[in-house]
């Protein structure tokens, strides 16, 4: 069966508005009442959805052979927008610290810009720790975005809550490590000729 060409793409182009809706449901669901709890859910709901895509659009990209530098590009930033959106709306709303978000949104974003910077020289993938601190942040904000706290009780979610953005925190600083020490091996075998 095959598929369109750009549909990697467009599913990842799409990951962009619904962060934004999602991140207004999540602000105005906050954390009272039943309707904003049902607000809440759908929010939670949303972000999992979209955080989902994610996977989806790299699966059909390298199933089909239609890996693009468009796609290498935008996919991160889109999955930026919609973590990054999670993480502040957290913020926000008191349910996580400041600080973790802060660190975390500066190394996100400045990879980002570093990307950005060097878009016309080449295209960097997301390497395979980039991935693996995605894919814990997607579960991290996954548990914490959504209410359950009205089924686990506050403290224990809570609790898990802060394990799991600890959790984030240093596989995305690691992360961070990785790709800058990366970046200057490859600038230095690109200037030895290596």
């Amino acid at each position: 069966m095959a598929i369109p060409r750009q549909l990697p793409n467009a599913i990842t182009v799409a990951r962009i508005p619904l962060a934004v809706v999602f991140f207004v449901l999540l602000l105005m669901g906050g954390t009272a009442g039943l309707h904003d709890l049902v607000l809440r859910w759908i929010a939670g709901a949303l972000f999992i959805l979209a955080i989902s895509t994610d996977w989806v659009d790299g699966f059909l990209a390298r199933k089909y052979d239609i890996v693009s530098d468009f796609g290498k590009l935008w996919d991160p930033i889109a999955d930026k927008l919609l973590t990054g959106a999670g993480f502040l709306g957290l913020a926000i709303l008191g349910e996580v610290p400041w600080w973790i978000v802060v660190v975390i949104l500066v190394r996100e974003w400045g990879i980002t810009v570093h990307r950005l910077v060097i878009a016309k020289e080449h295209v960097v993938a997301a390497a395979w720790m980039g991935k693996v601190k995605t894919a814990v942040q997607g579960v991290a904000l996954g548990w914490a975005l959504l209410p359950l706290h009205v089924l686990v009780g506050m403290t224990p979610w809570t609790v898990v809550t802060m394990i799991l953005m600890v959790v984030v925190l240093v596989l995305t600083v690691a992360s961070g490590i990785d790709y800058v020490v990366a970046q200057v091996r490859g600038a230095r075998s690109g200037r030895t000729g290596e």
